[in-house]
């Protein structure tokens, strides 16, 4: 059998099939789950979580190692942001091998480096285009109200008035920004598994995060209150914490796309 090594072409045969598995039916679109559903995913990010807790933390230290050394320079901070996705495949191919029964192993991080590659950089690349949108539209929704806060100098509600464009514009950046960062986290494993395109995978995820706004709002708001208590104790409970959130959310993908049999 001749072997395809180029990265950037989708392969014809299946690498994985877990349309039709012991893991439920696969729903390409996606499905409509309860707001308590984010709740769920923490709870069961934890269980993966408590599978290996040393890996788990060693996948994390070594992730945001990586990410926090590329960010000190601009150019390779680049390179980082185009690299989260394949980590997050990687991270997507330990959570499978936690319900296989095999369980994660450390080296399962870097496993999206050997199992398309090109795919998953493409879902970066898509990303990061897509950042840079949401950037120059969040500025001139900025601009455009500050310029109207601007007008009104000296009129009465003046500084109301410059407080509503901060508000508008900080909001504006959060409708857009909170379901394409789920989106990328979704990305991965619907190309790895299911044989989307980047793009595909993209905008299917943008599509079902936006559908599941209810969920993925409690998702966040219980982060927000996990995030606070993980920094109490001189931020070890980040060590804890991360790790759970990278398994949470691929219990999201799980429960998003999959209806369990009956």
């Amino acid at each position: 059998m001749q072997i395809d090594d180029n990265p950037f072409r989708r392969p014809s045969a299946r690498l994985y099939d877990y349309s039709e598995s012991n893991f439920g039916t696969f729903i390409p679109e996606g499905r409509l789950v309860s707001a308590g559903s984010g709740l769920q995913w923490l709870l069961r990010g934890w269980e993966m979580f408590r599978t290996a807790p040393g890996t788990w933390i060693g996948i994390a230290v070594a992730f945001m190692a990586v990410m926090l050394i590329a960010g000190m320079l601009p150019l390779l901070n680049i390179l980082a942001n185009l690299l989260i996705p394949v980590f997050i495949g990687g991270i997507s191919v330990g959570c499978r091998a936690i319900e296989e029964g095999e369980g994660i192993r450390f080296e399962h991080l870097f496993a999206g480096f050997s199992r398309q590659p090109g795919g998953l950089l493409m879902v970066g690349l898509l990303y990061l285009l897509a950042l840079l949108v949401v950037a120059v539209a969040v500025g001139i929704i900025a601009t455009v109200t500050g310029i109207a806060a601007l007008a009104t100098i000296g009129l009465d509600g003046a500084g109301s008035t410059a407080a509503w464009a901060v508000v508008v514009s900080f909001l504006a950046m959060i409708l857009v920004f909170a379901p394409l960062a789920m989106a990328v986290w979704l990305a991965p494993p619907l190309l790895l598994f299911h044989e989307l395109s980047a793009y595909q995978a993209i905008k299917t995820g943008v599509l079902v995060a936006l559908r599941n706004f209810p969920s993925f709002l409690v998702y966040v708001l219980l982060v927000l209150v996990a995030a606070v208590l993980a920094s109490l104790p001189l931020l070890l409970g980040w060590l804890v914490l991360l790790p759970v959130l990278y398994a949470s959310l691929y219990a999201a993908y799980r429960e998003l796309f999959f209806a369990e049999h009956r």
